[in-house]
């Protein structure tokens, strides 16, 4: 297959000996009941196998409703996959861990239920490992529940299975400079497709999305001393023509940017763009 052929949202690429593995949203109704997640697999970023299911959702009786953006991790050896899900208990969505032995899996649950507040909407949850080595979780709280969403990070237990800490609030969609101007407060804004990524350097970033003047745009945090801290400042969009959702891997040459685009669905297709790594920041080529 190639990339024009993929319908997928959420495009997250595991690079693995020499292989490129992409998990994504299944796009046909928008990730809805879909029944679990495919992995794609390359070796150039242009041709691809056809999709291979790696996570069952039924079988877990976890395909309630949404099945979105699966992200696979290897951590300790393991391959960690944090997807949203719908919650048989209140009907709410929230982050769950699968684990697998390889990145085609298939995966199995493995934390014990939500790793998100319970009483919260909650989507997009990424891993992110600390300079200490220390698993965190970073999510967003869904607007649908509280209108303007935001971004938020809470510690996770080394072996990943619950969250241990709670939950704080690093920013609202509506705090950066370059939001517009809020002119009812019903009006909803959202965030979503947190990512973390450490540059050469050591200096700690933060990809996110949300909508500028009604396009889809990826967005960018960095974090001032380093660390997943209040310390940070909003730098200027990435991408502010309908394209977010994204996550930065490397490559067998290069360092890439992927996310989707058009934000339409039916439409939605990975998109792969090289990025530059300056040591202070990342830009694209």
């Amino acid at each position: 297959m190639k990339n024009s052929e993929i319908n997928i949202r959420d495009p997250f690429v595991l690079y693995e000996n020499e292989k490129y593995y992409m998990y994504g949203t299944r796009a046909e109704n928008f990730g809805q009941k879909t029944a679990g997640f495919d992995v794609y697999v390359s070796t150039d970023l242009e041709n691809w196998s056809e999709p291979a299911e790696c996570f069952n959702s039924e079988k877990y009786d976890m395909n309630l409703n949404v099945n979105w953006a699966p992200e696979v991790h290897k951590y300790n050896g393991s391959y960690y996959m944090f997807a949203t899900f719908t919650r048989k208990s209140n009907g709410l969505r929230g982050t769950f861990i699968l684990k697998a032995g390889t990145p085609l899996g298939p995966f199995a649950p493995h934390s014990n239920g939500v790793v998100t507040p319970e009483e919260w909407e909650c989507l997009d949850g990424t891993l992110y490992i600390n300079k200490e080595g220390k698993p965190y979780i970073v999510f967003c709280h869904e607007h649908t529940q509280i209108i303007d969403g935001t971004i938020c990070y809470a510690p996770l237990s080394d072996d990943l299975t619950e969250r241990i800490g709670d939950a704080v609030t690093l920013f609202k969609a509506s705090e950066p400079c370059w939001a517009e101007e809020i002119k009812n407060e019903n009006d909803h804004r959202i965030t979503d497709g947190p990512f973390m990524y450490r540059t050469k350097t050591g200096e700690l970033l933060m990809l996110w999305s949300t909508f500028i003047k009604g396009k889809y745009a990826e967005c960018l945090v960095k974090f001032t001393d380093g660390e997943l801290s209040m310390n940070f400042e909003h730098l200027a969009p990435l991408i502010d023509d309908d394209g977010g959702h994204g996550m930065i891997f490397g490559g067998k040459d290069s360092l890439y940017l992927t996310y989707h685009s058009p934000n339409c669905t039916g439409y939605e297709k990975p998109c792969f763009v090289e990025i530059e790594d300056n040591g202070d920041c990342i830009r694209i080529k």
